[in-house]
């Protein structure tokens, strides 16, 4: 009966407005705060590398790919033309990545937060419109993983 009870109070202490909403994360570029985000997305890959064992196929992590992307809502440049003029003289800018996650319903009002370094950019969507809708860019990245880390995270209570 213990484990029935043990559910029903993480039912209770879990309830749905626990569940985070996008609307409270916020992203920097360069702690440049990127206001006018719709959405935001980072992840780490394992690349594996297959191993026979006996009979079996098996993996090895070989390394770490990090990438990411976020769709803005235009409002203005975000210095993609210098970053267009910096490739253009043979230059691979870097920058820093941070986002936070502080949705006033988290647990105990935790936050999570995450840091991100030797952030570089693949391409550059020059221009893009729809009559009759907000104009929108995807902007996709990659990353070192290494550089890469939570500085704060919601914790189970």
């Amino acid at each position: 009966m213990s484990s029935l009870n043990n559910v029903a109070n993480f039912r209770t202490q879990y309830r749905g407005n626990r569940r985070w909403n996008g609307n409270w994360g916020m992203v920097w570029i360069d702690n440049d705060p990127v206001f006018e985000h719709k959405s935001f997305e980072v992840k780490v890959t394992a690349d594996r590398e297959d191993i026979i064992s006996g009979n079996s196929k098996d993996s090895k992590v070989t390394s770490l790919t990090g990438e990411g992307s976020m769709t803005i809502q235009k409002v203005f440049n975000r210095g993609l033309s210098t970053l267009l003029e910096e490739w253009k003289k043979g230059h691979d800018p870097r920058c820093k990545i941070t986002a936070t996650h502080a949705d006033p319903d988290m647990i105990n009002a935790q936050q999570e937060e995450i840091s991100i370094d030797n952030v570089w950019f693949d391409e550059i969507e020059m221009m893009k419109f729809e009559k009759g809708t907000v104009t929108e860019t995807e902007i996709t990245f990659h990353f070192t993983p290494e550089d890469a880390s939570w500085t704060n995270k919601v914790e189970k209570s």
